[in-house]
């Protein structure tokens, strides 16, 4: 029998508001984003932690406006959103210390998006080594630190990064 320890996906279970909307969509009430995982809301980019990540500080940054595609952003967007993940990219990099990173974006359900109405990038950190013999063997992927931990230490960097 496989055991996969996932204590965040009881509250997902639970939840009787799976259903309001789309999740990249920040709307102007600033009060639960660390329970949406949101990181940061700018003018024409937000920045939030994948719910059901690959790895420890696997973000999903997307586009404030709700588009689906990349051809539907306009150039100071498109600007906007790439320096997002640019800087992301460096929060990362200064808190997690990873080997290396995945970023890739995933347009149409065919290409794998989850949420394909609402286009967003995925930034993945990675350590060599982090798949091990729990993925390969018993394709079970370990996530060695709990999400909201992460999301704390991600956003007390993003905030020093700001003063």
């Amino acid at each position: 029998m496989d055991v996969l320890w996932a204590p965040w996906r009881m509250e997902y279970i639970l939840s009787t508001n799976k259903d309001q909307g789309c999740i990249f969509c920040p709307g102007k009430d600033r009060t639960q984003d660390e329970d949406r995982l949101i990181l940061h809301v700018g003018e024409k980019t937000m920045v939030m932690m994948n719910r059901y990540p690959y790895n420890n500080g696997h973000l999903l940054v997307a586009p404030v406006r709700h588009v689906a595609s990349l051809d539907q952003l306009g150039p100071e967007e498109i600007l906007d959103l790439m320096l997002t993940v640019r800087r992301w990219i460096d929060v990362i990099k200064r808190e997690m210390r990873p080997e290396g990173f995945n970023v890739g974006l995933n347009l149409g359900r065919v290409a794998g998006a989850g949420v394909e109405e609402h286009m967003h990038f995925h930034i993945v950190p990675r350590w060599n080594g982090d798949t091990n013999y729990m993925t390969v063997l018993g394709e079970v992927r370990v996530i060695p630190e709990h999400l909201k931990q992460t999301y704390k230490k991600l956003l007390k960097r993003f905030q020093s990064l700001d003063s």
